[in-house]
């Protein structure tokens, strides 16, 4: 049973184009609900190895815990729903409330809601 907060495992090939590719760790954030009901996707933040220091709101770090061997970055920028066969393994780590906070709002930040409305730049016309 996959959990709201935990990264797993995924198999994301192939990537197209600055896609993520290979098999990566991925954190999951669908709401519960939805991963309750077995919806057929789940929306996820690919992580990487490859750290990029002072990156956020597009990059958050994630230490080295439990199973997770290597500290990663969150690719914040690339949000995606994929298939739930991708996900092959997990979790391997449950991030806290405090870090699932920071995740939110660079999410938030990344998708232009960090005040919950609509600049005049980004209203849908």
């Amino acid at each position: 049973m996959r959990n709201h907060g935990e990264i797993w495992l995924a198999n994301l090939n192939p990537g197209r184009g600055t896609e993520p590719g290979k098999i990566r760790s991925v954190l999951i954030l669908q709401n519960q609900a939805l991963l309750d009901a077995e919806h057929p996707s789940t929306l996820i933040i690919p992580l990487t190895t490859s750290l990029v220091d002072d990156a956020e709101p597009l990059r958050l770090r994630v230490v080295a815990q439990g199973t997770m061997h290597e500290d990663s970055d969150l690719l914040l920028d690339q949000l995606r729903a994929i298939d739930n066969k991708r996900l092959i393994a997990g979790p391997l780590l449950r991030l806290d409330d405090q870090e699932m906070e920071r995740v939110y709002q660079a999410v938030a930040e990344v998708l232009g809601m960090e005040n919950n409305t609509l600049s005049s730049r980004n209203k849908i016309r």
